[in-house]
């Protein structure tokens, strides 16, 4: 019996398009050292590369996920935008799909769990969406049933070759602000921000090396990776973990096929190494992130990812800083 064909991954042709369709609509976030003292460290101690920070917290609305966003809603014909945009998002996404709809006169959806946090959920509607709260159990399913009743377009959070291409803009001015690294940290939930990091990173520099980070309790892409076949985890398991953004209960199917094919490894993080870089984070690099965007740099910080002796800087993507003020206070209140 033949095997079934590959799918075609996206091209950097695809980002450097996107790159320009958003020209001046989005922030060119900077990079930013952090410097821990080696007593706050844990594993091996011998001298780690110096760790940069990809700092996706300060973007537009506070994460990445405009960057996929705007491609995807730009690159809608118009007669397709007219019916009206529908997504699905723990909060984030959701926040960058109200955005790029208002900037288009379209009218957007977002299906959110009725557990995310409020900050998420207020900051979608204060952006001109229509906000619908389901079970978690339901946010990946009740899109489509609107979607079919009213004949709006769902922009898959990372399922998409135009989302995908969106981030892959951030490979881009990863590779530009950090020339000499030797490998990047990035956060896997869906799996569409790390798939165009490693398009844009494994086409212009092959030898660098691209690492997913993953939460010990959503860590179905380790899994995926490890085993060759794509995991599915329930999601009463991956809404354990404090990374409210990181909660996707498998890999989209397009970004499966880019991480089986162009990353490096997965390593996870506990749920204690997330607290205590977010603590790092708040004390030594004066930033201040959501969960899910400190667990790339728990990887390093904490030893999941050992990189060889007298290896180039390693770059470790934050993805958000849209918080909820009580987890600032709880992390701020607990010694380091």
């Amino acid at each position: 019996m033949s095997q079934p064909a590959e799918s075609p991954l996206v091209g950097v042709g695809e980002i450097v398009a996107a790159t320009r369709r958003s020209a001046g609509l989005i922030r060119r976030t900077p990079m930013l050292p952090l410097d821990v003292p080696a007593s706050e460290k844990a594993g091996p101690t011998e001298r780690r590369p110096d760790l940069l920070l990809k700092a996706e917290h300060l973007q537009l609305l506070g994460s990445f996920k405009v960057r996929g966003a705007f491609n995807a809603v730009a690159s809608l014909p118009e007669e397709v935008r007219a019916r009206g945009v529908i997504t699905f998002s723990s909060g984030n996404h959701g926040k960058a799909v109200a955005h790029a709809a208002a900037l288009h006169g379209v009218k957007a959806t977002v299906v959110m769990p009725d557990t995310a946090p409020a900050v998420k959920i207020d900051g979608v509607r204060a952006l001109g969406a229509t906000v619908e709260l389901v079970p978690p159990e339901r946010r990946d399913i009740h899109p489509y049933e609107l979607a079919a009743r009213s004949g709006a377009q769902v922009v898959h959070p990372f399922d998409a070759r135009d989302v995908i291409a969106g981030q892959g803009t951030l490979g881009l001015e990863i590779l530009q602000q950090a020339p000499d690294l030797s490998a990047v940290l990035v956060p896997v939930s869906g799996g569409g921000l790390i798939s165009g990091v490693a398009v844009a990173i494994k086409t212009l520099r092959p030898d660098v090396r691209v690492i997913g980070v993953e939460p010990e309790l959503a860590a179905d892409a380790a899994v995926s990776l490890r085993t060759g076949e794509r995991a599915v985890w329930p999601t009463e398991d991956v809404y354990r973990t404090r990374a409210d953004g990181l909660r996707a209960t498998s890999l989209g199917a397009l970004p499966w096929e880019h991480i089986r094919r162009l990353v490096d490894d997965i390593v996870t993080v506990s749920e204690d190494d997330i607290s205590r870089a977010l603590r790092c984070l708040a004390c030594h690099g004066k930033q201040v992130v959501e969960p899910s965007g400190a667990v790339a740099p728990a990887a390093l910080l904490f030893g999941s990812f050992v990189p060889p002796a007298g290896a180039g800087p390693v770059v470790a993507v934050v993805s958000g800083g849209n918080v909820d003020p009580a987890v600032v206070s709880s992390v701020l209140a607990t010694p380091l």
